[in-house]
């Protein structure tokens, strides 16, 4: 592994930061939760979300920073939620998600996740991404994870949803596993952060 490298994650979603903490252990990182107040912008995609409050918060933080921003995209809502899925998480829950989609057949969904990472506040953020294609269960399964796990079932799993699977199985699969590994081999492979 190296040298471990210290870093840290702009959120205030402590469950996030649990999740990509462990994820990024495996390439020598150490993650620090930065609580301060995001700045997210409205926008149709999380990596133009996930980029401006790296951006923004690389100003008023010194050292390394990652971001990370996903969103739920339902195919039968035209991409609904998508970069708004924690305020319609928080609004609708999950109910309100599987009330929408009553009776439609279409269930296909996508998960996203971007990653941005800045050296410092003058760098060029560099951006990671992680797909996961799945689709809407038709009601609340599982308790493990949060957000949308108890609703979305990967299309590379056994037909669980991500709230039904441990920690170690979803990471397997998940969109925000995806992006971490990616960023994570990256990192070592600078052998530093620059």
């Amino acid at each position: 592994m190296g040298n471990v490298k210290r870093l840290q994650m702009i959120t205030r979603n402590d469950s996030k930061f649990q999740e990509a903490r462990g994820l990024l252990q495996d390439f020598g990182i150490d993650l620090v939760q930065a609580r301060i107040e995001r700045v997210e912008i409205q926008a149709e995609d999380v990596e133009r979300v996930a980029v401006y409050s790296a951006l923004e918060a690389a100003k008023h933080v010194e050292g390394p920073i990652i971001v990370e921003d996903d969103g739920l995209a339902i195919e039968a809502l035209n991409g609904f939620p998508g970069p708004y899925s924690s305020f319609v998480f928080q609004t609708l829950g999950l109910e309100g998600i599987l009330r929408l989609m009553k009776g439609l057949q279409n269930r296909s969904a996508v998960f996203k996740s971007s990653l941005v990472f800045i050296e410092e506040a003058t760098g060029v953020p560099r951006i990671f991404t992680g797909v996961t294609a799945g689709f809407i269960s038709e009601q609340v399964r599982g308790t493990r994870g949060f957000g949308y796990d108890p609703l979305f079932v990967p299309s590379e799993g056994d037909g669980r949803t991500f709230a039904e699977m441990t920690s170690e199985e979803k990471n397997l699969v998940s969109h925000r596993s995806k992006t971490m590994r990616a960023f994570g081999l990256w990192s070592q492979c600078q052998g530093h952060f620059s």
